[in-house]
């Protein structure tokens, strides 16, 4: 009788990392190793052969147009960061939307209504449920300590198999932040961008989703919601964008838009590190845009669950006397 054996289970050795178990946010959903890839496995799967998309946007989107050479366009959005849609969208053409600071989903909603060929981008909208028959993509590191990974909703499956990624080389700066501190880590954390740039589609790595399995999504959305309903009762009068967090919304950061240029490096240098969406608009955009202002002036206040109310309130009190 012949004995089928299996590959040999380590059993032993040193205790490895340690990390809770749970389930991940969105298990129904295609696991990859960046938001672009996941962007770019949607551009292979439709084969569309023009993209319009959103001048309020992150640069790195253009690196799939620019592996695949497909054709580009970019439209305008109002002050309430709706689509300025005043084209026809051509054959094989789609527009990619953007759930700005993940406070945009009832627009997600209205436009999967209207729009067939609509890629829906909410990298900046993790807690979105995806929309069913609307390509959507979501970005982890944006929102979680992981070093990469993102989570695709697409209908039709890419044809190949694709390799498992590995996150191992890019940790440092989640280590460091820790047992150092964050300023330490900072240029580790730049590195690690510039390692995401032009890698292959893949599947998200074990570390990666080891990490996504041990968190506690629903303690991090509701400090989300609370942080953000304190600023926006301590802001809403003077912020020049008005957006509602409608229910269900996990937003990303309190965008308070300012008349100021210079405020973000005033707060900046008492360590309130706020973030620039996105410094390449300012090559895309003209100077007199909406577009052009917001990533000027527009201060990303940051709200997740590393802060509490304390915090929001040191965030106040520095900021109102500049405004």
């Amino acid at each position: 009788m012949e004995v089928q054996t299996q590959a040999a289970k380590t059993i032993g050795g040193y205790i490895q990392l340690q990390l809770p178990k749970g389930n991940v946010f969105h298990p129904g959903l295609v696991a990859l190793n960046t938001g672009r890839n996941a962007f770019e496995y949607i551009l292979r799967v439709r084969k569309y052969n023009l993209v319009y998309l959103p001048y309020y946007t992150c640069e790195v989107l253009l690196e799939p147009l620019h592996k695949l050479n497909i054709a580009y366009k970019f439209y305008h959005i109002d002050e309430n960061l709706d689509p300025v849609i005043d084209f026809d969208l051509e054959a094989h053409s789609c527009l990619l939307y953007t759930n700005y600071y993940g406070l945009k989903t009832e627009t997600v909603k209205r436009l999967t209504k209207t729009i067939s060929n609509l890629i829906v981008d909410n990298a900046q909208a993790f807690f979105c449920k995806p929309i069913a028959n609307a390509d959507t993509f979501y970005s982890c590191r944006k929102f979680f300590g992981v070093p990469d990974g993102a989570y695709l909703n697409i209908g039709t499956p890419i044809n190949e198999n694709l390799n498992q990624d590995q996150s191992v080389n890019r940790f440092s700066h989640l280590i460091k932040s820790i047992d150092i501190n964050i300023e330490e880590a900072y240029n580790d954390y730049i590195e690690n961008n510039k390692v995401l740039c032009y890698n292959d589609i893949k599947n998200m790595s074990a570390l990666t989703t080891a990490m996504l399995s041990g968190i506690d999504y629903e303690a991090c959305a509701a400090i989300r919601r609370e942080n953000f309903a304190f600023l926006a009762e301590q802001l809403d009068d003077k912020n020049r964008l008005h957006l509602n967090l409608a229910p269900g919304d996990v937003p990303m950061v309190y965008p308070f838009l300012s008349n100021d240029a210079a405020i973000k490096q005033t707060l900046i240098k008492q360590k309130i590190f706020v973030a620039t969406y996105w410094p390449n608009v300012y090559e895309w955009a003209s100077p007199d845009s909406f577009e052009y202002a917001l990533t000027q002036k527009l201060i990303a206040l940051p709200i997740d669950h590393r802060y509490g109310l304390d915090d929001m309130r040191i965030m106040v009190n520095a900021l109102k006397p500049l405004i």
